[in-house]
């Protein structure tokens, strides 16, 4: 299930990109438009800032802006940054890998092949994806 950090957060990009402008929104702004609280907000804002994904202006004409282009920012990006893993199951994670404590073989387990296919369906979706696509 998706988090709502994960879900305000693609809303609050989304927003942004369709910005015709790069200049700086304010929380406020961004606030009121997707009904996101503020200081949820303000949380999520920062960690993509300090994942490199927007920057942002102190004072009067302030707030956050994307850094990078929306077609240059794919979802699984943003997936990673807020949701972290993508895949559903440890030990079918392809950047959090961990071996199930009760799965004595992982090649003969039904639950890691359909987590595979799980994992690879949405990886094909997230990889194809990105802001600009959402944002049109």
């Amino acid at each position: 299930m998706l988090s709502k950090k994960t879900k305000y957060g693609i809303k609050a990009l989304t927003y942004l990109a369709k910005q015709e402008s790069r200049n700086p929104v304010s929380i406020a702004t961004i606030s009121k438009s997707e009904n996101i609280s503020i200081k949820f907000l303000e949380s999520i804002l920062l960690t993509l800032k300090k994942n490199g994904l927007l920057g942002s202006k102190k004072g009067i004409g302030g707030g956050y802006y994307l850094i990078k282009n929306p077609k240059d920012i794919p979802m699984t990006t943003v997936m990673r940054i807020l949701e972290g893993p993508i895949a559903m199951m440890p030990c079918v994670s392809l950047n959090y890998y961990e071996k199930c404590d009760d799965c004595p073989d992982e090649v003969k387990c039904a639950v890691h092949r359909l987590m595979i296919q799980v994992r690879d369906s949405s990886l094909k979706v997230f990889r194809n994806t990105t802001l600009e696509d959402l944002s049109n």
